[in-house]
């Protein structure tokens, strides 16, 4: 009978992996070619984790200097904001964020949207986001360059940006760090 209670002891614990695992949406598993694009003079990059889900790039080795602080933050839409849904599904955008709450960069890995190939796929998509703070409002059509069919996608990668984005400030970073 004890040898049953730990079969059901364990059952549980795998059905509650298993449960958490689902809900994260599957983004690329390898990424770190991405992070010199996101972070030229990085150094060093840390291990996938945290909450929100991130890694945090170095300007000095953290090994040598284990009080170096990080330079950035790479994290990808999903992790951060799982619900924000396109035309067709999630947008896979793997962004990177200095301390001031501005993105350092942008890529964009995977979406499965019917017209992505003209609205979100293209580098000048993503490239208009560098620069980009934590307070810009990023509505299409504003401060976000506008494609004709395809506003449903266009909305949704905006949000997706500007929710992840805020959601990383609010966990990282100090009102007084954000850049105006």
């Amino acid at each position: 009978m004890k040898r049953f209670g730990v079969v059901i002891c364990l059952l549980v614990a795998v059905g509650f992996v298993t449960l958490s695992a689902q809900t994260r949406i599957f983004t690329n598993p390898r990424p770190e070619p991405y992070f010199k694009a996101l972070f030229p003079s990085a150094v060093a990059f840390s291990t996938f984790g945290g909450t929100p889900l991130h890694y945090k790039a170095y300007g000095v080795d953290p090994k040598a200097n284990p009080s170096a602080p990080p330079i950035g933050y790479i994290f990808w839409t999903t992790d951060v904001v799982p619900q924000e849904r396109g035309y067709h599904g999630p947008i896979h955008l793997l962004l990177g964020m200095d301390p001031h709450g501005v993105i350092a960069g942008a890529v964009m890995d995977y979406n499965s949207e019917p017209y992505g190939y003209f609205s979100v796929d293209p580098p000048k998509f993503v490239e208009q986001l560098k620069g980009k703070g934590v307070r810009d409002p990023f509505r299409v059509g504003d401060d976000i360059a506008a494609v004709s069919r395809a506003s449903i996608t266009m909305n949704s990668a905006a949000r997706a940006v500007r929710d992840a984005t805020r959601g990383m400030a609010k966990a990282f970073l100090t009102p007084a760090q954000i850049k105006p």
